[in-house]
């Protein structure tokens, strides 16, 4: 019984472990969301501010110069 029980708390810290292990990767990858999120917002707002004047409608632009 004694070798039992010496065996699940051998289980319960490795199961302990694993835990503290996945929860360090998933803040870790939380992090790394966030920045990314935050990124994206950036892009979108840069694209937003692209001043579509500057761009031409496809039928006013030229043809690349191999047709």
């Amino acid at each position: 019984m004694k070798e039992r029980i010496t065996d699940i708390e051998i289980q319960l810290m490795h199961h302990e472990n694993t835990i503290q292990q996945l929860n360090e990767v998933i803040t870790r990858q939380q992090l790394a969301i966030e920045e990314l999120q935050a990124d994206f917002r950036q892009i979108v707002e840069n694209l937003r501010k692209l001043d579509n004047s500057d761009m031409l409608d496809q039928q006013e632009e030229e043809p690349p110069p191999h047709y």
